[in-house]
């Protein structure tokens, strides 16, 4: 059966399946659904394998496990089709329409049209959802309130706490999936885990806003009504108030350290503090029960699958190869790989050096191309903060070997950057790093005699001459003069803080070769290269070990003692069911890791014999003249597509407007304020050929 007629069949379905559960989202809340719906589905469902669970387990975690199983596949099919393949003019036109800056200064960033559609509609489900619980305020009289031995506006304010409650699990369901990195949802709706770590944030601030006036109500509750000794109750088989307060508390300790001001001074406490989600979500499971929890539990079993198989990643020390070390404190760092771990330009991946920090992991951009050098894989970081700045120094100093792990890479699942006639890229400082991967992957396909590839302006924005070493990482070390021959790129860049251009011959681009150990492991996709098939299977399977697990201890400890009354203790319940899911996820994600590692481990063996074939050069300093073209670089074909300009910056809006092609890309990364200033231009409605992408990445 061909691969595009499955697809287009699972599309729909997982279409269907998507509006289903919109559709939920908006019933919850309705007297439909509580005194209708779910008691019609409790009816069926509930019995001695599932207990009283049962409802919100098949009507909010099935459908999105299904989801993600299913989208995992869809991705699996699509991989090997031609994801470059060129659509219509008129859709082109509409998704850029939609992906155009609407929003650029702001608390929220740079917001596209369509990410600002979402976020009103979201917004709107949260207004319904809490409007619709707040309608059942009439139905609170002065006999009910008199039978409950309070006032009315106590016994309101109690209703109020709950439903702001309910409204905060909304926000909380959403709130795992834009970090799951390697989940098959994000691609699905054609975003990437970098750049969907705002809405994660946004989640997050909504989130923690709900549930702090949600824990604030109730406390005023109990005080004014004399039961502030509810603060201390432990339900045995209800809402545990200590567990919900201990949750409450780890999530302020968490959110306190997110704000920027902290995030940006203090690195190392933000990202010690974010570790407090465990404690968060541990405890609220805890305070709601489990049956309540699985209703949130879909993006936090996809994130655990996720976190998972990156641990297991994580755990072996990769093959570091060799190093080029700029003067402008740059590292670029390269890795052997296997030639079946590929990846797409822009994509990222986390680095963790243990003699620096054994818990801390940093994301950057990879700045290779799996089909120029299938060998190898390369990050290029800036000295910017400790951890980088304690990296470069380390490195500077003799050194034969460093230990380094690595999670990742991730990335977009297509070029989509190709559907444009000329792309510009406009970077500012070490933001030309997702660039290079760019050039890269189209230096490959110039090569090929009946691939067309975009023109390229890169205007790249430097604070000082030694800065412009980075150009001379557009190439990778084994480079010949004939890479750039065929391709059309024009490289303007921008001295700001010199009038004049300055060298410095005892600073010199140095190269390091490592003697990493045999135990040193060349970098492979952890599932390997069917990883889509394979995280289709984790996902399927570990639920099903869960159904079982769970069932089998519901039958035969829980039902005999409960009998389906509510009655056995919600704690044990909830610690059981935590339990049965996190053995599910190690045994299937770690048999299929087990699985795919012997089937790769010969290909890494080859890989190590033949690490030390690269030649790895001692490239002198270049020297820079004035705004005149790039010499002495040992590429001339780049150096005669390079400009220098000193002592000012670029007219972005003229260079922009300029170009005439009926398809622009225009691809910005660096400062908040460069990206905002091109998002602006872009956004204004005199060029209707320039289409924006922020693909800038930072915590």
């Amino acid at each position: 059966m061909d691969s595009r007629f499955v697809r287009a069949t699972i599309r729909l379905l997982l279409t269907v399946i998507f509006l289903g559960i919109c559709m939920m989202w908006i019933m919850a809340p309705t007297n439909t659904y509580k005194q209708k719906w779910k008691p019609s589905i409790s009816k069926k469902v509930v019995s001695t394998y599932f207990g009283t669970q049962a409802p919100n387990m098949l009507i909010w975690t099935f459908p999105v496990l299904f989801v993600a199983s299913l989208g995992s596949l869809y991705l699996h099919l699509g991989k090997n089709l031609n994801q470059n393949a060129s659509q219509s003019n008129e859709k082109n036109h509409r998704q850029a329409l939609w992906r155009k800056p609407v929003l650029v200064k702001g608390p929220l960033g740079i917001v596209s049209g369509i990410e600002l559609a979402l976020l009103i509609m979201f917004i709107a489900l949260l207004v319904w959802t809490l409007v619709t619980y707040l309608r059942r305020l009439h139905t609170i009289t002065p006999k009910a309130a008199a039978k409950e031995g309070v006032k009315v506006w106590e016994m309101k304010l109690f209703d109020i706490a709950l439903w702001i409650g309910l409204t905060g699990n909304v926000c909380l369901a959403f709130l795992f999936y834009p970090v799951a990195r390697g989940s098959s949802v994000l691609p699905l709706l054609g975003l990437t885990s970098e750049g969907s770590i705002k809405y994660h944030i946004w989640l997050g601030h909504m989130t923690m806003v709900l549930f702090t006036i949600h824990g604030i109500c109730y406390i005023i509750d109990w005080a004014v009504t004399g039961d502030i000794s509810e603060m201390l109750k432990w339900s045995h088989s209800d809402i545990s108030n200590v567990a919900g307060e201990i949750a409450l508390l780890g999530g302020l300790g968490l959110w306190a350290a997110t704000f920027p001001q902290i995030r940006r001074k203090t690195f190392e406490l933000f990202f010690y503090a974010h570790h407090l989600y465990i404690i968060f979500v541990f405890f609220f499971i805890l305070h709601v029960g489990i049956g309540y929890t699985f209703i949130m539990l879909p993006g936090f079993y996809l994130f655990t699958v996720d976190r998972y198989l990156r641990f297991l990643q994580s755990r072996t020390s990769v093959r570091l190869l060799s190093a080029r070390l700029l003067p402008c404190n740059v590292v670029e760092l390269n890795f052997a790989k296997t030639h079946g771990l590929t990846y797409n330009p822009t994509s990222i991946m986390f680095v963790n050096v243990p003699s620096i920090s054994k818990l801390q992991w940093h994301p950057f951009t990879v700045s290779s191309n799996s089909n120029m050098e299938p060998d190898k894989i390369s990050v290029i970081i800036k000295s910017e903060g400790s951890w980088s700045t304690k990296l470069y120094q380390m490195l500077s100093s003799p050194i034969e070997r460093l230990d380094v792990s690595i999670e990742g890479p991730y990335g977009p699942q297509s070029n989509h950057f190709l559907r444009h006639d000329t792309i510009v890229m406009v970077s500012g400082g070490s933001g030309i790093t997702p660039f290079i991967s760019i050039i890269r992957e189209l230096i490959f396909r110039s090569k090929i005699s009946q691939c067309k590839t975009p023109d390229m302006i890169l205007i790249a924005v430097f604070k000082s001459s030694l800065d412009l070493t980075m150009l001379d990482l557009l190439l990778p070390m084994t480079g010949s003069r004939s890479e750039l021959s065929n391709l059309k790129l024009h490289i303007e860049a921008y001295v700001t803080k010199e009038k004049e251009p300055t060298t410095d011959n005892s600073k010199r681009v140095r190269s390091i070769l490592f003697k990493p150990l045999p135990t040193d492991k060349p970098m492979a996709p952890i599932l390997g290269p069917n990883s889509w098939f394979w995280l289709a299977a984790i996902i399927s399977s570990s639920f099903i070990m869960f159904l079982i697990l769970i069932g089998i201890i519901t039958r035969f400890y829980i039902y005999p003692r409960d009998h389906n009354k509510n009655e056995f203790s919600a704690s044990t319940k909830a610690v059981l069911n935590v339990l049965a899911i996190c053995v599910s996820i190690a045994a299937t994600a770690s048999a299929a890791v087990f699985w795919n590692k012997r089937q790769y481990s010969r290909e890494a063996t080859h890989v190590q014999n033949i690490e030390g074939q690269t030649p790895l050069g001692s490239p002198n300093l270049r020297a820079y003249n004035g705004d005149r073209e790039l010499e002495s670089l040992p590429h001339q074909s780049l150096a005669q597509a390079t400009k220098v300009h000193h002592g000012g910056r670029p007219d972005l809006k003229r260079m922009l407007f300029e170009r005439r092609e009926e398809s622009v890309g225009v691809l910005v990364c660096g400062p908040k304020k460069l990206r905002h200033d091109v998002a602006a231009i872009c956004s204004s409605g005199l060029a209707d050929n320039l289409h924006f992408e922020s693909i800038s990445f930072s915590w």
